[in-house]
């Protein structure tokens, strides 16, 4: 049975690719035009029709607190606790003032037609446990940034698949810390009910994302910006522990 759900799942998730297509060429064109402002702006107009469209597919009762704590502008860092899939529509409601991209793990890239929309709006890919090729991913990151582009990390490095969020990596957010941008920590709350817990999607769950207060890292010293990963993930999971 839970095959089956799966099977109809994958299809009905590809389909809402489709809703992302109207946006492509002006990427496209935007990015080989070198006008990042308003590629940011069609990435951003993409992923929320798109995450807008998930939510409403499978009945997501999303409820998002903190929407004061975002600047007016890019770029910043969010950094969140990563419950499951559906983290990642889901954000992409929540975080509707400026486009982001996300740091993802690279099996993603493989993933048919997901793969190169993730690409196309700038994300991401790290091999887990590839030194260099984590350096890689800091430098692109910090590229992106210091050309306007805001990025989801979730510092824990994979799923937690429930409520109890994982160690977040120590060094994870150097890429915010180099360049100075402001890191924002995201309590993310139910994500795992959707998929991870019963291994098929359920409809109607609840999910709570509270934004907390940007953290400014320009000018921060070396000792803070080590432990800044500490930091966040105290920060997060205060919410979790207090429901």
């Amino acid at each position: 049975m839970k095959i089956f759900k799966n099977i109809v799942l994958a299809v009905r998730l590809i389909e809402s690719l489709r809703c992302l297509e109207p946006y492509k060429s002006v990427i496209n064109k935007s990015r080989e035009d070198g006008d990042f402002e308003q590629e940011r702006e069609y990435i951003l107009r993409a992923m929320t029709h798109w995450g807008s469209y998930i939510v409403d597919l499978f009945k997501i009762d999303l409820h998002v607190t903190g929407k004061e704590n975002l600047p007016d502008k890019g770029p910043v860092v969010f950094a969140a606790n990563h419950q499951g899939y559906a983290d990642i529509p889901v954000t992409s409601v929540a975080f509707d003032k400026f486009q982001f991209a996300y740091i993802a793990r690279d099996e993603l890239e493989m993933v048919p037609f997901y793969g190169k929309w993730m690409h196309r709006i700038r994300s991401i890919f790290i091999k887990r446990g590839d030194n260099r090729a984590a350096l890689k991913t800091i430098s692109d990151g910090i590229e992106l940034l210091e050309n306007g582009f805001s990025l989801l990390i979730f510092p824990e490095g994979t799923r937690s698949r429930g409520r109890p969020a994982g160690e977040f990596k120590k060094g994870s957010l150097r890429l915010a810390t180099k360049p100075g941008v402001p890191v924002i920590p995201v309590t993310i709350d139910g994500t795992y009910c959707i998929f991870e817990e019963q291994g098929y999607i359920r409809n109607g769950v609840r999910v709570d994302i509270v934004i907390h207060p940007a953290i400014e890292t320009k000018g921060m010293d070396k000792l803070t910006a080590n432990n800044l990963a500490s930091e966040v993930e105290t920060i997060v999971k205060s919410v979790l522990h207090s429901q």
